[in-house]
């Protein structure tokens, strides 16, 4: 609503009337001045709700889907299993500590990425 119905004009004329009335009229005139305003402040809401609604419905948020954490989950499962495999790797005194642990490392690796590119391109069925 971009201008109101209710302006000073209307205070004014309310209490002049008051005024010329005398007390005999007092509730009258407070009950007539209350009335428009509450009017008023009725059109004011209902104009509120109204443009609300409108804006809900044209400005609805688009429908969260839901994130795959499949990545981020495989990604966390591997460092956990990393520390153990590293851990039975570097307890043992082998000369080939530093290729089994390669193996391993890289291992973890290649299956983080597979699953990235597979989860990037899902096959068409």
């Amino acid at each position: 609503m971009t201008g109101t119905s209710l302006n000073p004009d209307d205070i004014r004329a309310a209490a002049e009337a008051h005024r010329e009335l005398g007390p005999d009229y007092q509730p009258a005139v407070v009950d007539s001045f209350l009335e428009k305003v509450t009017r008023e402040i009725d059109a004011r809401v209902d104009a509120r709700l109204a443009s609300d609604l409108l804006q809900s419905r044209f400005n609805q948020p688009a429908v969260r889907q839901p994130r795959d954490r499949g990545p981020f989950a495989l990604a966390v499962v591997s460092l956990i299993a990393s520390i153990p495999l590293t851990g039975i790797v570097l307890a043992q005194d082998h000369a080939n500590a530093g290729a089994a642990l390669l193996v391993i490392w890289l291992g973890l690796a290649v299956i983080n990425v597979a699953y990235a590119l597979h989860m990037r391109n899902p096959p068409r069925g």
